[in-house]
């Protein structure tokens, strides 16, 4: 992410709240990444930013509608966030809870349906789910 924290955040059309700034230093400071809430709460808690579970849910929605994350579901309950919104693919390691990009040039989708009238395909989400061999 380039340029400063409060400009990326004007330029997505948030106000640069001080608790906004502080989970988008968290977020963007170490390049791309995936993230829970309860993760980065964590990491806020331990970096003494005073924020609630609740405050960090609603900061990464407000990310992911201005297009700063792409949220990634992976179970009913467990929801993921990437720093990296390109149009890619995703591992995800089912005993370590892990999520790990996918090179888009390693995948090829053949035999999309047409979408209904009026209506357009926005983006492909593929996951796929990792076991270890010898479990």
């Amino acid at each position: 992410m380039t340029g400063s924290v409060a400009e990326i955040l004007r330029g997505a059309g948030l106000r640069p709240t001080r608790q906004r700034v502080a989970l988008a230093r968290l977020l963007f400071a170490e390049g791309d990444r995936h993230v829970t809430a309860e993760r980065l709460h964590e990491e806020a808690l331990a970096s003494k930013v005073p924020v609630s579970l609740a405050t960090v849910y609603n900061t990464l929605h407000q990310f992911t509608e201005a297009g700063l994350l792409r949220e990634v579901a992976v179970e009913g309950a467990k929801t993921y966030f990437d720093t990296n919104t390109s149009n890619h693919y995703h591992f995800f390691c089912e005993r370590s809870g892990r999520l790990l990009d996918i090179d888009t040039a390693d995948i090829r989708i053949e035999g999309l349906p047409e979408a209904p009238e009026g209506m357009a395909v926005s983006r492909v989400d593929v996951l796929v789910r990792l076991v270890n061999k010898n479990s």
